[in-house]
């Protein structure tokens, strides 16, 4: 009987659907994977920072803390928009327009969520896909590995800025 039963069940658990993580494939799921502690580590930042580090700026040539969390907003729009090419769905230049604490949270929030939809739509096949990208042909994978990596590069410009101000950043944490 247990002969019977198994190459049965081996039979239907391969004929059942992939689950999503399966249909996403090894190079989005690590990719997501990224884009997840960036998007944790960033939004941490905003919801740690009392709202007068929002105006830190360390030299006045530079962006305050508010302004690298708006830019950073805004990018997800970008960055996923190219990806799935799709129209940019974001008018707003979050630098100008959120000021806020609660304005640039609710811009960062809109932004990852997007970004979010973006790689669950995304497999290994679609994001081998060529899409032009700042003048370049790129594919949609290395778009949003390019959107983490920008991510990155705007986290450490806040790590810098939560030590000068005693601030513990989320990923020491």
């Amino acid at each position: 009987m247990t002969k019977r039963i198994l190459p049965i069940a081996i039979a239907l658990s391969l004929s059942c659907s992939p689950s999503p993580s399966a249909q996403t494939g090894p190079v989005m799921q690590s990719l997501k994977g990224l884009n997840d502690r960036t998007t944790m580590n960033i939004s941490a930042t905003a919801e740690v920072l009392d709202e007068a580090l929002f105006s830190f700026r360390p030299t006045e040539e530079v962006r305050s803390m508010g302004e690298i969390l708006a830019h950073n907003a805004g990018a997800q729009y970008t960055f996923c928009s190219t990806a799935t090419g799709e129209e940019n769905p974001n008018s707003e230049n979050f630098e100008e327009t959120a000021t806020t604490k609660a304005q640039i949270n609710a811009a960062l929030e809109g932004g990852f969520a997007y970004c979010t939809e973006a790689y669950a739509g995304m497999s290994d096949a679609t994001g081998a896909e060529m899409v032009s990208f700042f003048g370049d042909q790129m594919a949609k994978a290395g778009v949003l590995a390019f959107n983490s990596a920008h991510n990155y590069e705007h986290y450490g410009n806040l790590v810098t800025y939560m030590r000068l101000n005693g601030v513990v950043p989320p990923s020491s944490r």
